[in-house]
């Protein structure tokens, strides 16, 4: 495996048994009350399953909200279906201490200037991962690496020394299965193929495997407005789309990000059911690099939730 767990340097964490994503997969209990630290994407992830499970959750983020990389729309959105859950969210929460207290785990979390203590039975942090480049010799080849230990590599994937390249989690540039695979395949075009195949032709895709799931493509509203580019952007919430009011599953909504001047798609957000499908969609339209009209004249098949991508387009508006 390319990468492991990020375990933070917080006092007694050593000392108590955790779980990190990786060895939550074998437990075969139910744990009574679990503890999550980090409130992103693999912590929120194992946090509703096992809470669907029948255990008391409770997730500490350090983060004023959660998936802090998202808007803060979506952030706000997943907490509330979250909460509605019954998982407990101690967000903007700094973990100070950890112990044992008996057969219960008790974490110390200070939030604005007050301390408070959540005991538990067993702990699982999610804080973020770190790639396995530690014992691989990488200063005896002279490979380069960041600070975190990244190996860094240049848009066809190679490192600083002739003839070696880095692939998946271990160059920073993705972490997902997906990208992983992507990464091979560009080093394979241009090796074998004689292809011209390049990092930066990717266009960033991932999804949140939460229920409903996040489906998220290109840049986020916060990175638009950041950018200072002319944009449009519309909006839709999922109880307005026909497939998600027949299931019952309603919660969530939609958003995509459209340039003002060349019509190209920016980027989109699908909180929503069957949102991780629907994403593509808009993926595949931005790697055509065409304008979003296509799509706004498409007629797609009905009652699903992609039909609702054009009639979504067509209530584009600017950016404010």
């Amino acid at each position: 495996m390319g990468g492991r767990a990020a375990i933070p340097p917080i006092p007694g964490l050593n000392e108590v048994p955790y779980f990190t994503n990786s060895s939550m997969m074998g437990v075969d209990f139910l744990p009574q009350h679990l503890i999550i630290l980090g409130g992103s994407y693999i912590g929120l992830e194992f946090a509703q399953i096992f809470r669907r499970f029948g255990s008391e959750v409770t997730v500490i983020e350090l983060a004023p909200r959660l998936i802090a990389r998202e808007d803060e729309d979506v952030s706000r959105a997943v907490a509330e279906i979250l909460d509605a859950e019954g998982i407990n969210l101690l967000l903007n929460s700094k973990v100070v201490a950890v112990e044992e207290k008996g057969k219960r785990i008790a974490v110390r979390s200070a939030s604005a200037g007050t301390t408070s203590l959540t005991l538990g039975t067993h702990l699982l942090v999610a804080i973020g991962r770190r790639p396995n480049t530690d014992d691989l010799g990488l200063e005896k080849a002279g490979i380069a690496a960041d600070a975190r230990g990244y190996i860094v590599v240049d848009d066809q994937l190679r490192t600083n020394i002739p003839g070696i390249w880095a692939l998946g989690d271990c160059n920073g540039r993705g972490a997902f299965t997906h990208t992983s695979y992507n990464d091979f395949e560009i080093v394979a075009a241009n090796l074998l193929d004689q292809g011209q195949r390049r990092l930066s032709d990717r266009i960033l895709a991932y999804a949140l495997y939460t229920d409903p799931p996040l489906g998220r493509v290109g840049m986020t509203e916060a990175e638009v407005r950041n950018s200072g580019r002319a944009a449009l952007m519309a909006t839709m919430p999922m109880e307005d789309v026909s497939r998600a009011y027949e299931r019952g599953e309603t919660k969530g909504f939609m958003k995509i990000l459209v340039e003002r001047d060349t019509a190209q798609i920016l980027g989109a957000s699908i909180l929503g059911l069957s949102g991780d499908e629907v994403i593509h969609a808009i993926l595949d339209l931005m790697y055509a690099k065409v304008p979003y009209t296509p799509l706004l004249r498409a007629t797609h098949i009905h009652p699903t939730v992609s039909e609702f991508i054009p009639t979504m387009l067509s209530d584009l508006k600017p950016l404010q």
